[in-house]
């Protein structure tokens, strides 16, 4: 479904109108996927709108950005309020936030000398990505033929625009099979992610996720997830995950920005545990919404207060 327009749209300092957000076909980004990005969201609370993790989110953009040598001149606090602002200005609570950092219209050519860096900032109602359904009952998926680029190739650990040139072929693949998400393996044939989120198996009382050289995403989430599990006493651990382990695994979920924390009730059809939500992944699920939303004290500073209020939120 098309994305729900929102009003302003925030680009280096300055609000422009939804509409006008706009670049030129031959930006740099267009031929060389040059760009670095964000995924955030806003909850409502109890306690009015709050940011989930958005300092941690701006530092990774930032980092994501200096590993491509794009020179950011907005500071971290630059970007953090920025961020509030544009909730404040489009008079928006709970939604999606999408910080972009893009070389602009400029020299042609792969080096990107003489192309500006531009920064861009759009936030709009979104749902749940993988339906309410699936937060519950869990969710079908495959492992794809598709694997995650090789170390030392495209980065993992930034958030790169052109990364997902292969989470886009994993996603069409696992769709046009019947399934609703791909698991990635990295070259040696280890789990590494989703197309869009990090993976975590339960193995008898063990919380398990791949190591970030496993060519996975250093998630925000994923980060969440193992501080809520030494929280609630559940034993997590980094660990390489060979491709049968996902199978015999008690069970098996997703998490990040827009997933949030989704079971997967089978793989390559077959089922994993009992086929639905299991009483750990269930725990750990209701721990994060419970503090992203504000049901429980944010023990952990996570929500940045957005102070819109209610009245004015649409």
């Amino acid at each position: 479904m098309p994305i729900p327009k929102t009003e302003k749209i925030w680009h280096d300092g300055k609000f422009i109108n939804w509409d006008d957000a706009k670049i030129h076909v031959l930006s740099h980004v267009v031929s060389y996927g040059s760009a670095v990005f964000e995924g955030i969201r806003c909850y409502e609370t109890q306690q009015g709108a709050g940011i989930f993790r958005l300092k941690e989110h701006m530092q990774r953009l930032l980092n994501s950005a200096y590993i491509y040598r794009m020179e950011v001149r907005h500071t971290l606090d630059d970007l953090c309020n920025a961020n509030l602002e544009l909730l404040r200005v489009n008079k928006i609570g709970a939604c999606y936030i999408r910080p972009v950092v893009l070389r602009g219209y400029g020299e042609a050519g792969v080096d990107p000398v003489g192309c500006p860096v531009e920064v861009y900032m759009a936030c709009y109602p979104w749902g749940k990505y993988l339906g309410e359904e699936g937060l519950r009952n869990g969710v079908d998926v495959c492992v794809s033929s598709w694997n995650r680029p090789a170390p030392n190739t495209l980065p993992q650990m930034a958030k790169c625009a052109a990364n997902y040139m292969n989470s886009q072929l994993i996603r069409m693949e696992a769709r046009a099979n019947g399934y609703v998400e791909g698991i990635a393996l990295d070259t040696n044939g280890y789990v590494s992610e989703g197309s869009g989120e990090n993976i975590f198996i339960v193995s008898g009382d063990t919380v398990i996720t791949p190591p970030l050289s496993n060519s996975a995403l250093p998630g925000i989430t994923r980060h969440s997830i193992m501080t809520i599990c030494k929280d609630l006493g559940i034993s997590v651990v980094e660990q390489i995950i060979p491709r049968e382990m996902l199978y015999i695994a008690n069970e098996v979920f997703f998490c990040g920005t827009a997933v949030e924390v989704t079971p997967i009730r089978s793989i390559d059809r077959v089922k994993i545990g009992i086929g639905s939500r299991g009483p750990i992944t269930k725990r750990i699920q209701d721990e994060f919404f419970a503090l992203a939303e504000g049901k429980k004290p944010d023990r952990h500073n996570w929500l940045t207060p957005v102070g819109v209020p209610a009245a004015a939120v649409r």
